[in-house]
């Protein structure tokens, strides 16, 4: 997602659960970092996901199954009333922060206070604690002051790598958590493969070794989670082969790597992660032909074949930003919402702090379940899955 860096600064639902089971961010003038971003380590599989019972999802309308599959920005310091409204309804699954929205710790848990007594509306028919995420990776990739200190790719040239891993999984959850943030968009667990590359350059990759950022992501992962923040796995199946100047935020970018290669090489540490139990998982929007012909989160090869099937990957799927220059031949919000999820995605991010933005995914949605564009019992399937993320985070 737009990582604009700045480092001062989730009967008939068992059903749909079964049938999908495989047999399974800011301003653009974040060029310069750019790319997309529990209190237990256990992967939210089919037993987890069946936490968010029938009766949490018997009582919603359209409108607001369709809210818990979006994920909101805004602009500035301030919550708008129509974003603190929306969750007071139960109409919006969490909110993405970025640096333009914290001056401070002290003012980013004032603000996470407020939406959640949104939260706590007695309107509000889901009971679960929002998803409040952002983007802290390490180095420059930070959004709150503080922890993790260190870039991935200093961890990984480290002597210490394994225990500094660690520490920062422990460091970006306690920091998270001390304004009331449940959801970090990291690890990167793309594999680079040329100095200065897309991720090499901003130090994102913890190396070129798909055995140590898979041993090294894991780690982090563990220590999150253990401290009671969700991570997110990023960028499925790996954009660590895109060059310096491939950016899906600014434009399409294609991935000409083999299967052989994506399997071997950039998939390893999504199974690493998911053997850790990782919750969240982010889809790229580059294209890998040797896949299929779509951006990776709108293609279902991808996400139900690919990390549903072969990795079988249970937890939550969560598009990148979905306003990325990648997807400018894929039309409207609107559309891409619908792309998204026709693919299998179960979060679509709205990341470009516009509360309309989220509003207007959320509306396609709802519109698709309810005339059957979108299958019905996996339209729920991934309501539950989020939900069920949300409910493992109290």
């Amino acid at each position: 997602m737009r990582t604009q860096h700045n480092w001062l600064l989730a009967g008939v639902l068992a059903l749909a659960l079964t049938a999908t089971m495989p047999a399974m961010t800011t301003p653009a003038g974040a060029a310069a970092a750019p790319g997309h971003a529990a209190a237990r380590a256990a992967p939210i599989g089919l037993a987890a996901a069946r936490q968010a019972s029938p009766a949490a999802l018997a009582g919603l309308s359209p409108q607001q199954l369709a809210g818990q599959r979006v994920i909101y920005s805004y602009p500035g310091l301030t919550p708008p009333a129509s974003l603190i409204s929306l969750i007071q309804h139960g109409e919006a699954a969490g909110v993405i922060f970025f640096g333009q929205n914290i001056s401070s710790k002290a003012q980013i848990a004032g603000v996470i206070k407020q939406l959640d007594q949104a939260d706590a509306s007695p309107l509000n028919p889901v009971h679960a604690p929002l998803l409040l995420m952002t983007d802290q990776e390490g180095g420059q990739v930070r959004r709150l002051p503080g922890r993790p200190y260190l870039s991935e790719k200093q961890i990984g040239a480290s002597s210490q790598a394994e225990t500094l891993a660690t520490e920062a999984g422990q460091g970006a959850a306690s920091n998270l958590r001390s304004v009331g943030m449940n959801v970090n968009l990291a690890p990167v667990l793309d594999v680079y493969r040329k100095a200065g590359d897309f991720d090499d350059q901003f130090g994102r990759s913890y190396s070129m070794n798909p055995n140590v950022v898979s041993d090294l992501g894991a780690r982090m992962i563990k220590a999150q989670q253990a401290g009671g923040v969700a991570a997110t796995a990023k960028h499925f199946p790996g954009l660590g082969a895109a060059a310096a100047n491939q950016n899906t935020d600014v434009g399409p970018v294609t991935l000409n790597l083999s299967t052989t290669d994506i399997r071997n090489i950039d998939e390893v540490p999504f199974q690493a992660a998911i053997a850790a139990g990782v919750k969240l998982i982010m889809v790229s929007w580059a294209v890998y032909p040797a896949l299929g012909a779509r951006p990776a989160g709108l293609s279902s090869n991808i996400v139900q074949g690919e990390l549903r099937n072969r990795l079988h990957f249970t937890g939550v799927t969560i598009t990148d930003a979905l306003e990325a220059g990648a997807l400018r031949a894929f039309g409207s919000t609107q559309h891409r919402a619908l792309r998204a999820a026709l693919a299998g995605m179960d979060l679509i991010l709205c990341a470009a702090q516009d509360v309309t933005q989220g509003q207007q995914a959320s509306a396609e949605l709802a519109a698709d379940y309810s005339n059957g564009t979108l299958n019905g019992p996996a339209f729920l399937a991934s309501v539950n899955r989020v939900i069920a993320l949300r409910q493992s985070l109290k």
